[in-house]
């Protein structure tokens, strides 16, 4: 049996908005084995990203407990969280989030880098050839597609070789065709590493293309499929 990797028992997030406390979050619990795809689903504002960042120890609840590869989150300070996240996750967002100075292999080492492993640039070559992306390896950020942007979001996602991949409305800024052909790349790579991917979407289609499915309501955990 695939082990825990991530378990929420009972987690609340409220924040103050004009001295009154207003709930995000409440009573959320479930397990994600290793190596399972889940889809987290719900509309705009219910709470699907407040989740991702409190599962990546990006914040931490107003109540519950959060374990993250087999550590309770709330036992470690920032910096711990923040080690671990430097050493087994990676992260996709929906903006692509790229270094705009840094050209397509500089972006895909950073993760590296910024660890302290080195910048092997051998290994980002072979990430942005499996993305296809070879050749555009000295193009910033601004010389690239939108699509292309977000292949080196994808390249640099892996470039740690991550347990976890957090990928937060993956294809929101993209047209129909580009957002399918980079899900068809996300999936394959995420089989390829072994990854534990846990997909933050509005999109039914593709929340049903993972094995589970997690469905949030204004703050509620109200299905899990």
């Amino acid at each position: 049996m695939s082990k825990s990797i991530i378990k929420a028992s009972s987690v609340a997030k409220s924040v103050l908005s004009n001295e009154t406390e207003l709930s995000i979050l409440e009573d959320i619990s479930f397990e994600i084995s290793s190596g399972e795809t889940i889809a987290i689903i719900g509309t705009s504002g219910a709470g699907k990203s407040t989740l991702m960042t409190l599962l990546a120890g990006l914040d931490i609840p107003s109540s519950g407990e959060i374990e993250l590869l087999g550590q309770p989150l709330s036992l470690l300070d920032e910096e711990q969280r923040a080690k671990i996240r430097s050493e087994s996750i990676g992260f996709v967002f929906q903006n692509f989030l790229l270094i705009p100075s840094l050209n397509a292999l500089e972006n895909v080492t950073l993760p590296a880098v910024l660890r302290g492993d080195g910048e092997d640039t051998a290994k980002a070559r072979r990430l942005l050839q499996s993305v296809g992306l070879s050749g555009r390896e000295t193009h910033l950020p601004a010389q690239l597609s939108g699509g292309e942007q977000q292949r080196v979001a994808l390249a640099r996602a892996f470039m740690t070789q991550p347990e976890i991949l957090f990928a937060d409305e993956p294809t929101g800024n993209l047209d129909q065709h580009t957002a399918e052909n980079i899900i068809d790349l996300l999936f394959a790579m995420n089989r390829d590493h072994g990854t534990t991917l846990v997909l933050i979407t509005h999109d039914t289609v593709l929340a049903g293309r993972c094995e589970r499915l997690l469905t949030i309501d204004a703050g509620r955990l109200v299905e899990q499929q």
